[in-house]
């Protein structure tokens, strides 16, 4: 019975692309970022998709990244995989010292807290903006920043958004078609919808929910949902484009009834 391939196996591919494949051989840290990054959204795709073969072939894909970054990192005799998997295994004992030793049950955030100099510490400049706000509220609540339920998270949301209306009750925006402004009344109402987005992160958080994956199936239901309204409009001979608000409306409340 042959057996099962090992994570030694596909280490030893990766060493052997590296001395007969010319592109492989080409390769650089520098070079394999955006495939990195790539990789990292096709396996969440899979994910999204609920597709488990393509989740496999994915992960495939992902793991690639890592024994690349691996072996140029073991070529330049800076680490190697097997550094990279004691430092995993040193890391999860020490975030679990309840199963891995004699130690109370911990904040992971708490004690990474008391190792960082600032909670911006460590934290990519690129990630993106929902998931950025996410994991400085989570690491300032590591520090002991925080509301104890969602009842003060809640409250926020309400006194930025009345503050986001004041603003436009100030200032009310260009009409519709006309060009947009930037002035110091577009800059208060940036900050003031900056400021009412950063608290519905915050509330979905205290609620234990991941804005960035709540925002997303939000984002499918609504392009599922004005998917289904473009094809009735076009049955019933409506132009979407030129069709009013009202009849959009009507088939949009159609739609919804109808899920």
């Amino acid at each position: 019975m042959q057996e099962k391939p090992s994570l030694e196996d596909t280490l030893s591919l990766m060493r052997d692309l590296r001395a007969r494949c010319e592109w492989d051989a080409a390769q650089t840290h520098e070079s394999l970022r955006p495939y990195l990054i790539e990789e990292a959204y096709e396996v969440d795709d899979a994910i999204r998709a609920d597709d488990d073969t393509k989740l496999r072939e994915e992960l495939g894909d992902l793991l690639l990244q890592i024994l690349f970054h691996s072996v140029l990192a073991e070529e330049r005799g800076a680490f190697t995989m097997h550094d990279v998997a004691a430092g995993f295994i040193g890391k999860m004992r020490a975030r679990h010292p309840h199963l891995y030793g004699n130690g109370a049950r911990q904040s992971w955030e708490g004690m990474k807290a008391k190792k960082r100099a600032s909670i911006v510490d460590g934290l990519p400049v690129d990630l993106p903006a929902l998931h950025r706000a996410f994991r400085l509220q989570d690491r300032a609540a590591g520090v002991g920043f925080d509301w104890p339920d969602v009842d003060g998270p809640l409250e926020k949301v309400e006194e930025e958004l009345l503050e986001v209306r004041d603003e436009l009750v100030a200032d009310p925006p260009p009409a519709p078609g006309s060009p947009p402004r930037y002035d110091a009344a577009h800059e208060r109402l940036e900050a003031e919808l900056g400021d009412l987005l950063f608290a519905a992160v915050n509330l979905c958080r205290k609620a234990h929910v991941h804005p960035a994956i709540a925002l997303d199936k939000a984002n499918v239901k609504f392009a599922r949902r004005f998917g289904a309204v473009e094809r009735l409009a076009a049955e019933r001979g409506l132009v979407v484009g030129e069709a009013s608000l009202a009849e959009l409306d009507a088939i949009w409340d159609e739609v919804k009834a109808g899920e």
